[in-house]
Protein backbone atom coordinates (compact mmCIF):
# COMPACT_ATOMS: atom_id res chain seq x y z
CA UNK A 1 0.00 0.00 0.00
CA UNK A 2 1.27 3.65 -1.27
CA UNK A 3 4.75 2.46 -2.16
CA UNK A 4 4.93 2.02 -5.64
CA UNK A 5 3.55 5.75 -5.91
CA UNK A 6 7.03 6.81 -4.98
CA UNK A 7 9.20 5.44 -7.19
CA UNK A 8 10.86 7.72 -9.86
CA UNK A 9 10.18 5.07 -13.02
CA UNK A 10 6.23 4.69 -12.96
CA UNK A 11 7.06 2.25 -16.16
CA UNK A 12 9.21 0.13 -15.07
CA UNK A 13 7.33 -0.37 -11.80
CA UNK A 14 4.10 -1.34 -13.66
CA UNK A 15 5.76 -3.69 -16.26
CA UNK A 16 7.81 -5.40 -12.55
CA UNK A 17 4.69 -5.89 -11.19
CA UNK A 18 3.07 -7.19 -14.68
CA UNK A 19 6.45 -9.33 -14.66
CA UNK A 20 5.60 -10.81 -11.20
CA UNK A 21 2.35 -11.62 -11.37
CA UNK A 22 1.20 -14.86 -12.61
CA UNK A 23 -1.70 -14.91 -14.86
CA UNK A 24 -5.15 -14.70 -13.38
CA UNK A 25 -2.90 -13.32 -10.55
CA UNK A 26 -4.34 -9.84 -8.96
CA UNK A 27 -1.93 -6.82 -7.77
CA UNK A 28 -3.62 -4.22 -5.68
CA UNK A 29 -2.78 -1.18 -4.48
CA UNK A 30 -3.97 1.79 -2.51
CA UNK A 31 -2.38 4.95 -3.72
CA UNK A 32 -3.38 8.84 -2.17
CA UNK A 33 -5.44 10.66 -4.42
CA UNK A 34 -4.00 14.27 -5.67
CA UNK A 35 -7.80 16.07 -4.52
CA UNK A 36 -7.55 14.24 -0.91
CA UNK A 37 -5.37 15.52 1.95
CA UNK A 38 -2.38 13.38 1.46
CA UNK A 39 -2.27 15.44 -2.12
CA UNK A 40 -2.90 18.70 -0.42
CA UNK A 41 0.41 17.85 1.61
CA UNK A 42 2.43 17.25 -1.64
CA UNK A 43 0.81 20.93 -3.26
CA UNK A 44 2.28 22.33 0.40
CA UNK A 45 5.76 20.24 -0.06
CA UNK A 46 5.86 21.82 -3.68
CA UNK A 47 5.24 25.19 -2.33
CA UNK A 48 8.32 25.04 -0.53
CA UNK A 49 10.69 23.13 -2.53
CA UNK A 50 10.67 22.25 -6.37
CA UNK A 51 10.01 18.61 -7.08
CA UNK A 52 12.70 16.74 -8.55
CA UNK A 53 13.46 17.00 -12.20
CA UNK A 54 12.06 14.60 -14.32
CA UNK A 55 10.42 12.99 -12.04
CA UNK A 56 7.03 12.53 -12.04
CA UNK A 57 4.35 13.24 -8.75
CA UNK A 58 3.73 10.29 -6.82
CA UNK A 59 -0.01 11.89 -7.02
CA UNK A 60 0.29 10.92 -10.39
CA UNK A 61 -1.15 7.46 -9.55
CA UNK A 62 -4.30 8.43 -7.96
CA UNK A 63 -5.74 9.26 -10.53
CA UNK A 64 -7.68 7.41 -12.65
CA UNK A 65 -6.98 7.61 -15.91
CA UNK A 66 -3.29 7.68 -15.56
CA UNK A 67 -3.46 4.36 -13.24
CA UNK A 68 -5.45 3.02 -16.52
CA UNK A 69 -2.75 4.31 -19.07
CA UNK A 70 -0.04 2.70 -16.89
CA UNK A 71 -1.82 -0.55 -16.52
CA UNK A 72 -3.10 -1.17 -19.75
CA UNK A 73 -0.33 -3.82 -21.26
CA UNK A 74 -1.30 -7.30 -19.78
CA UNK A 75 -3.82 -6.64 -16.71
CA UNK A 76 -7.47 -7.35 -17.35
CA UNK A 77 -10.58 -6.40 -14.89
CA UNK A 78 -9.14 -2.99 -13.60
CA UNK A 79 -10.77 -1.70 -10.90
CA UNK A 80 -10.93 1.10 -9.31
CA UNK A 81 -12.83 2.86 -6.50
CA UNK A 82 -12.00 6.19 -4.33
CA UNK A 83 -12.02 5.51 -0.41
CA UNK A 84 -10.96 7.14 2.91
CA UNK A 85 -8.70 6.09 5.40
CA UNK A 86 -9.33 8.06 8.74
CA UNK A 87 -6.32 8.91 10.41
CA UNK A 88 -6.68 9.81 13.90
CA UNK A 89 -4.15 11.10 15.89
CA UNK A 90 -4.14 11.57 20.21
CA UNK A 91 -2.13 14.51 19.61
CA UNK A 92 -2.92 18.50 18.58
CA UNK A 93 -2.36 19.74 15.14
CA UNK A 94 1.45 20.73 15.57
CA UNK A 95 2.30 17.92 17.25
CA UNK A 96 0.79 15.62 14.42
CA UNK A 97 2.74 17.77 11.71
CA UNK A 98 5.73 16.99 14.10
CA UNK A 99 4.85 13.03 13.99
CA UNK A 100 4.90 13.29 9.98
CA UNK A 101 7.73 14.74 9.89
CA UNK A 102 9.83 12.34 12.21
CA UNK A 103 8.12 9.06 10.75
CA UNK A 104 6.44 9.95 7.08
CA UNK A 105 9.26 9.45 4.39
CA UNK A 106 8.32 12.57 1.83
CA UNK A 107 7.92 15.08 5.12
CA UNK A 108 11.27 13.80 6.37
CA UNK A 109 12.76 14.38 3.01
CA UNK A 110 10.91 18.16 2.60
CA UNK A 111 11.95 19.10 6.21
CA UNK A 112 15.71 17.83 5.52
CA UNK A 113 16.02 20.07 1.94
CA UNK A 114 15.20 23.27 3.91
CA UNK A 115 17.16 25.68 5.98
CA UNK A 116 15.50 26.70 9.65
CA UNK A 117 13.65 29.63 7.82
CA UNK A 118 11.77 27.18 5.52
CA UNK A 119 11.33 24.68 7.81
CA UNK A 120 9.70 26.95 10.17
CA UNK A 121 7.30 28.01 6.74
CA UNK A 122 6.55 24.60 6.01
CA UNK A 123 6.31 23.72 9.95
CA UNK A 124 3.74 26.52 9.90
CA UNK A 125 1.85 25.90 6.15
CA UNK A 126 1.63 21.65 7.42
CA UNK A 127 -0.45 23.14 10.79
CA UNK A 128 -2.54 25.09 8.32
CA UNK A 129 -3.42 22.27 6.03
CA UNK A 130 -3.90 19.98 9.26
CA UNK A 131 -6.45 22.96 10.70
CA UNK A 132 -8.38 23.27 7.98
CA UNK A 133 -8.89 18.98 7.57
CA UNK A 134 -9.33 18.40 11.10
CA UNK A 135 -12.66 16.92 11.32
CA UNK A 136 -11.89 15.51 15.71
CA UNK A 137 -14.08 16.46 17.97
CA UNK A 138 -12.31 16.08 21.20
CA UNK A 139 -9.61 18.67 22.34
CA UNK A 140 -6.14 17.93 21.66
CA UNK A 141 -6.49 15.45 18.82
CA UNK A 142 -6.21 15.26 14.96
CA UNK A 143 -8.24 13.36 12.91
CA UNK A 144 -8.65 14.04 8.99
CA UNK A 145 -10.02 12.20 6.17
CA UNK A 146 -7.63 11.32 3.63
CA UNK A 147 -8.91 9.83 0.05
CA UNK A 148 -6.98 7.07 -1.63
CA UNK A 149 -7.70 5.18 -4.73
CA UNK A 150 -7.69 1.19 -4.23
CA UNK A 151 -6.90 0.00 -7.17
CA UNK A 152 -7.03 -4.03 -8.11
CA UNK A 153 -5.87 -5.35 -11.45
CA UNK A 154 -5.66 -8.51 -12.63
CA UNK A 155 -3.33 -10.18 -14.82
CA UNK A 156 -4.12 -11.48 -18.38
Amino acid sequence: MFGVIVTPRPSIAAAEMLRVTRPGGRVAMANWTPEGFIGKMFQVFKAHLPPPAGVPSPMDWGGEATVRARLRHGFTDLRLTRRIALMRYPFPLAETVEFFRQYYGPTQKAFAALNPTGQAALRRDLVELQTAYNTATTSGATEVAAEYLEIVAVRG
